[in-house]
């Protein structure tokens, strides 16, 4: 059995913490489609998160931290959905932008994230409203979300990397002159 990385599940969690409440906080309802829909910016820590640590944790922030938010807001018939698309969005973001992270790999990984999410809440709508032409509503919101996000993560995510290598670089150090320190006593 592989051992959990108690490092890696507090960032998951604090990822998904993150996308939950910047979901829920940072949101502009529409009115339009069967019941509405709304307009979020809880997809730009979902896509550096996945640029960041990678496809698992991208698909775990992603889906469990939207559809925690749906949960606790009353779209709660959303959830699954959500859990599943925006799930896929941040799998495929650490996909493409995870291990070789330039400016190329991570707007092809957006890209893709708006074909998922337009075409998976187009099925999604499909399957709750009944109607073919109903989902159609969406598709402009959900563009302008994942795009507006996908332009903030263009901008946002060299700077980042900058930051968190320098973190790791000096948490690395720091481990080293730990170990040093420990061998000295014995």
């Amino acid at each position: 059995m592989k051992k959990i990385n108690i490092y890696n599940l507090t960032i998951c969690a604090i990822a998904t913490a993150l996308v939950c409440v910047i979901t829920a906080f940072v949101t502009i309802r529409l009115p339009i489609g069967g019941e509405g829909g709304l307009i979020h910016l809880g997809n730009i820590p979902l896509l550096l998160f996945a640029i960041l640590c990678g496809k698992k944790i991208g698909m775990i922030c992603g889906g469990v931290g939207m559809a925690l938010f749906d949960v606790l807001s009353g779209w709660a018939i959303w959830a699954p959905f959500t859990l599943v698309i925006v799930g896929a969005m941040g799998y495929v973001m650490g996909v493409f932008g995870h291990k070789k992270t330039t400016f190329f790999n991570v707007t092809i990984g957006i890209l893709f994230a708006i074909i998922i999410k337009v075409v998976g809440y187009y099925f999604a709508e499909l399957i709750i409203y009944g109607n073919p032409l109903t989902p159609f509503s969406s598709i402009p919101g959900n563009l302008i979300q994942v795009g507006f996000a996908g332009i903030v993560t263009l901008v946002a995510f060299k700077p980042i990397l900058i930051a968190t290598n320098k973190f790791r670089k000096e948490k690395e150090e720091t481990i080293i002159d730990d170990e040093a320190l420990n061998d000295e006593q014995y």
